[in-house]
């Protein structure tokens, strides 16, 4: 900051002065302490003048918003590395094929949707970042090194590939585009040869493309559904935020763990300013500060506008985030003004243009957004005599073409250059940009450009000369795609640069080695032939893992998640076993040091502790499930959780990790509406396997013993580790001490299935008995088993099946013409009694793959939950052994 522009901010701020000589004197010292020794020094004894106004007790501590101009003044501005005048025209290409690819689609059928005026706002964010910044991976991570051979390695690391015709070697940044921008990632693809023009005239038809040999884009960032191009699903407000931190903190977490290197990488999102009022996006920003991750820059679109009108009318919404992510200890760079008003600001000697922002509020800026120059020479310049000084000279058009600091070029360089140098801290960009910039009176700044998506011929033409485009009337009017020749100087300008940073984004790549998972009675014996020990199957899990991460191939990979609840969940033998990861260590002598199961933090801790945030935890899992795609190294987590605030809390949440493709394991704990005793409505789970259903690749499971869990957690380690497919599984596990038997080898194939066969009770002296077939699942198949010898002891005879998983054996029977619980149940008579520790419709879902002419009564706890003992809590909602007894002899009694 020159010293020149430091006395106007000061005469700006405008403060009754009781003695304006002194004052004078103390501003006049502070200028000469900056001119002769500079900012460092000025800072330092700025901080002596805050220490000593505390120790006296002075009320005052300085204010976080600082003025609303640029933040890296233009003498700090560095040289632009690029050719400025070919980035703008392909910025504007950008721009318009964008805006072609959605105004078609509406044009053709008037119901496909899309935006526009985000990608107008955001499009030179992007294209800075895609030219200078972001980076692509072209290096792979090389096999972890056996025991005793080293750590492994991977990502920057020169010597894990060969040479690449002279590029860097880089093991790619993680970027998180704004949502509603896609169209804009898809033009640059488009120009870039990675899309077609058949592929931009499909916008959002994703069903139809493939009939035209095209392919369909998505409205929205989504790798479910454009596996190989998007990384991050970005759609769903706040989640792209939190989960660009959590990736962040997962890549320092590989490095310490010395996994793979990946300190040469950024982490970037680009998200709105209307996205900020998201619960997620705010909820993790300390512990981004707190890890001190200067491998994470935010770049908010400042456009001032939500879906509906301004972010904050009445405010200004990038002094309010700037304190709050000063508040938070984040690195903040305000990127308010373009190029345009250097000059303005060195001829405002008397501070009229701060004075004058810092009492415009949004909703007025964006009217000035909105109207023309004529307006905002008479509007804004026209308030104060100064004001109307400044822009003498100026023709209506030039001051219509001021630019705000997100759409000049050289500016965002700046910023993000400052960015990505910054050491100890995340870093966020408050980029100040118009929504629907360039789109003139059909949608700059306007209440209604959220949603616009036609424009008439008029409006395409204005478009067309605010960018300079190369359209003729014709072409523009009809919405052509233009994309220049190969051997152009801008084609060959856009490879490059991409080239020199790697290769091409978004890209989302798969290739990650096999992990070699042992046999099963290795470490899970103890469940598999638990010989009728008691146990709870939460305990069995636990042990199970300890073991699971003593083996010298997997279990470095493993990744222990809880959300404050390792204790309750017995999990604190692992804090010794293999700590619980801190960024820097453990730096105190914890309290319960001597014992055995104290707590323990290292700097290669392996076990995520995230606190009581499941939102959090889910983010956390989320960047382990998935790192086998953004760094190529697969890894598996295992995140346990009371199972209530699982789907029912942070659903959102695992809908977007499904969309990623996540593979690895979410564990329910404590499940169930009555295996909870005395906790009540909020922590008992009626819901989560009924949610879990509507996930397509997630894979649910409700086991009742050791054996079964043992079975499942086996086999989807080697579904998701060697065969490599996209699933993840949920598992609800159980607090309850009960009788573990030994699982059948003949089982496991029934277990994974879905359903087999648990045991057969004959009934007691009867030569003729009357039949009933039995289904349970989790905590009451125990209940299942009483009411089976309760009705075997009065000449019932019963067959009993495990359900393992009522979602896995609804989509079989929904796949298939011949059912597999339908071929399970021909083999057995009488009406069919299925009772769950959930509501009654998780059951229900497999109604239709009952036997026909077979009674099917279901039993469960719908409603809410209530605090008392377990067997209270099953009678209650009918579901012990006493009621199933009584709904079976009502079955018979109705067949």
């Amino acid at each position: 900051m020159t010293d020149h522009s430091l006395t106007r901010f000061l005469a700006a701020a405008g403060a009754a002065d009781a003695d304006p000589a002194e004052t004078a004197e103390w501003r006049d010292a502070f200028l000469a302490l900056v001119a002769a020794q500079g900012p460092q020094r000025a800072r330092f004894v700025l901080d002596e003048l805050v220490r000593l106004a505390r120790s006296s007790q002075v009320d005052w501590t300085p204010e976080l918003v600082t003025p609303y101009v640029n933040t890296i003044p233009v003498d700090r501005q560095p040289a632009f590395p690029g050719d400025l005048a070919i980035e703008e025209k392909l910025a504007s290409l950008m721009r318009w094929n964008a805006l072609a690819m959605v105004a078609r689609a509406n044009a053709a059928y008037g119901d496909l949707g899309g935006h526009i005026a985000s990608y107008a706002s955001a499009a030179d964010l992007f294209e800075v970042g895609f030219n200078h910044f972001f980076h692509a991976r072209n290096v792979e991570p090389r096999r972890a090194a056996p025991s005793g051979e080293g750590p492994p390695r991977g990502g920057s690391d020169p010597h894990e590939v060969g040479e690449r015709g002279g590029q860097d070697q880089h093991g790619g940044d993680l970027v998180f585009f704004q949502p509603h921008s896609a169209p804009g990632v898809y033009a640059r693809a488009f120009l870039e040869g990675r899309l077609t023009e058949n592929d931009l005239a499909h916008y959002r038809q994703e069903i139809t493309a493939p009939a035209a040999g095209a392919r369909g884009l998505s409205s929205y960032p989504h790798p479910w559904l454009m596996p190989d191009f998007w990384q991050f699903p970005t759609g769903s407000m706040g989640l792209g935020p939190i989960s660009s931190i959590y990736h962040a903190r997962f890549m320092r977490y590989l490095t310490h763990r010395q996994l793979l290197d990946c300190g040469s990488r950024k982490v970037w999102g680009v998200f709105g300013d209307g996205e900020m009022d998201e619960p997620e996006s705010m909820s993790a920003l300390t512990l981004a500060s707190r890890e001190k991750l200067d491998n994470l820059v935010w770049v908010v679109n400042c456009n001032l506008q939500r879906l509906d009108g301004p972010v904050r009318g009445n405010g200004r919404i990038i002094d309010e985030l700037e304190k709050l992510f000063r508040g938070a200890g984040w690195n903040v760079i305000k990127l308010v003004w373009g190029s345009d008003w250097d000059g303005l600001f060195a001829r405002d000697t008397t501070g009229a243009l701060v004075k004058a922002f810092a009492h415009t509020v949004d909703g007025q800026m964006q009217t000035f957004a909105a109207k023309d120059g004529r307006f905002n020479r008479d509007t804004f310049f026209g308030q104060d005599p100064e004001l109307a000084r400044l822009a003498q000279g100026m023709t209506d058009e030039q001051i219509d073409r001021l630019k705000r600091g997100g759409h000049d070029l050289v500016k965002i360089h700046a910023a993000y250059a400052a960015a990505a140098a910054h050491q100890g801290q995340p870093t966020v960009i408050l980029a100040h940009t118009k929504k629907g910039y360039g789109m003139g009176a059909a949608g700059q700044g306007k209440m209604t450009t959220h949603s616009q998506k036609k424009l008439d011929e008029a409006a395409l033409l204005e478009f067309r000369n605010r960018f300079n485009l190369p359209l003729t009337d014709a072409q523009a009017a009809g919405l052509e795609f233009f994309k220049p020749a190969e051997d152009s100087t801008e084609m060959r300008y856009l490879h490059r640069q991409r080239q020199q940073l790697g290769g091409y984004l978004p890209k989302r790549q798969t290739t990650a080695d096999k992990v070699a998972v042992p046999e099963l009675a290795s470490y899970a014996s103890f469940a598999t032939a638990a010989a009728g020990k008691e146990m709870s199957t939460t305990m069995a899990f636990v042990r199970m893992l300890g073991n699971l991460l003593k083996d010298k191939a997997l279990g470095p990979r493993i990744v222990p998640i809880v959300a404050d609840e390792a204790r309750t969940f017995g999990m604190a033998n692992l804090f010794k076993q293999v700590g619980i990861y801190s960024s820097v260590g453990q730096s105190y002598e914890p309290e319960d040091i001597g014992s055995v199961l104290s707590y323990r933090e290292a700097l290669d801790g392996q076990i995520l502790e995230e606190g009581i945030s499941e939102a959090g935890a889910i983010a956390s899992w989320t960047a382990a499930a998935t790192s086998y795609s953004v760094h190529g190294i697969a890894m598996l987590p295992f995140y346990i959780y009371y199972s209530m605030f699982g789907f029912q809390r942070v659903g959102d949440a695992i809908w977007a990790a499904a969309d990623q493709r996540s593979r690895g394991f979410l564990l329910g704990a404590t499940s169930g509406r009555t295996t909870l005793g005395g906790e009540g409505l909020q922590h008992q789970d009626g819901s989560s396997h009924l949610v879990a259903a509507t996930i397509p690749n997630c894979k649910a499971y409700d086991p009742a013993f050791a054996g079964e869990m043992a079975a499942i957690v086996d086999h989807g380690m080697r579904e998701m580790l060697v065969d490599q497919k996209d699933v993840f599984y949920y598992l609800t596990l159980m607090n309850e001490n009960y009788a573990q038997p030994d699982l059948p080898a003949d089982a496991v194939d029934g277990v994974i299935r879905g359903c087999y066969r648990f045991a057969s009770y004959p009934a007691a002296g009867a030569k003729k008995a009357a039949s009933v077939t039995l289904l349970g699942s989790g905590a009451i198949l125990t209940e299942v088993i009483k009411a089976a010898q309760q009705l075997a002891a009065e000449g019932i005879a019963c067959e009993v099946f495990s359900v393992t998983s009522w979602s896995e054996l609804a989509r079989d029977g929904q796949s298939s013409d011949s059912a597999y619980l339908t071929g399970q149940l021909a083999k057995t008579s009488g009406p069919v009694v299925a009772a769950t520790d959930y509501v009654r419709a998780v059951a229900e879902s497999v109604r239709a793959f009952v036997p026909a002419g077979r009674r099917y009564v279901t039993l469960g706890t719908d409603g809410f939950g209530r605090s008392d003992t377990r067997a209270a809590l099953r009678a209650f909602f009918k579901v012990d052994a006493a009621s199933i007894a009584d709904a079976a002899r009502g079955a018979l009694a109705g067949a």
